[in-house]
């Protein structure tokens, strides 16, 4: 069995339980994904699937070595591919599809994503510092402060938080609920939010997914 999908980010919104309380929910159009290339164990030391998101457009101006690794599958160039590992024998293959109904309602997902991009932020806004005083005459508001010693060591301290670039990176969310399937139209419904911004890409995972040390 894969153990994930690929989707993109819809937007959130809101749903209510039973007893009335507002859930704050993410939909994502998970899928539908075909199985671009098979890896097994005996061959590649490892057993996985490669999976292409259907989309409404493709790769305008596909290279030839594109058109030929798609050309087994049976299917035109795709932009997005990733790899999910599954179970060994796998028992997809190269043109199956791969649909949201791989999820179930309350089961528990892990959800990975590219944060929104923030730019060069301050320490108050990237690392949460309180900063000075903000009446007048402080002189010292949004500043970070002492950064380091003089006579020892002289230097500033590797891993200081400091301003700089800030977002764009990769988060993974675990734990996630699942709310809702609607299997018809490829989406998945999940409890709280996700990485990114609407339109991004996600990996849906099952389970938490914490690697094993090897």
């Amino acid at each position: 069995m894969i153990e994930g999908i690929i989707g993109k980010k819809i937007g959130m919104s809101q749903v209510f339980d039973s007893e009335g309380n507002i859930i704050p929910v993410t939909v994502i159009q998970a899928g539908p994904c075909t199985v671009i290339q098979k890896k097994t164990l005996a061959k590649e030391g490892y057993s996985s699937l490669q999976l292409g998101l259907v989309e409404g457009k493709g790769v305008r101006k596909p290279v030839k070595a594109q058109i030929g690794h798609f050309k087994k599958s049976g299917v035109p160039v795709l932009k997005t591919l990733r790899e999910f590992r599954c179970t060994e024998p796998a028992e997809l293959k190269e043109g199956d599809q791969v649909l949201v109904d791989i999820f179930e309602v309350g089961e528990k997902v892990s959800i990975v994503g590219t944060s929104k991009g923030k730019g060069f932020a301050g320490v108050v806004k990237r690392h949460h510092f309180a900063g000075g005083g903000g009446s007048h005459g402080s002189m010292f508001h949004r500043a970070p402060g002492s950064i380091g010693a003089s006579s020892y060591p002289s230097r500033v301290v590797k891993g200081m938080r400091m301003c700089g670039h800030m977002g764009c990176e990769r988060k993974t969310v675990r734990n996630i609920v699942v709310i809702e399937l609607d299997k018809e139209n490829n989406l998945l419904v999940v409890r709280g939010a996700v990485p990114g911004a609407k339109g991004g890409y996600l990996l849906i995972k099952k389970g938490s997914f914490h690697r094993k040390a090897s």
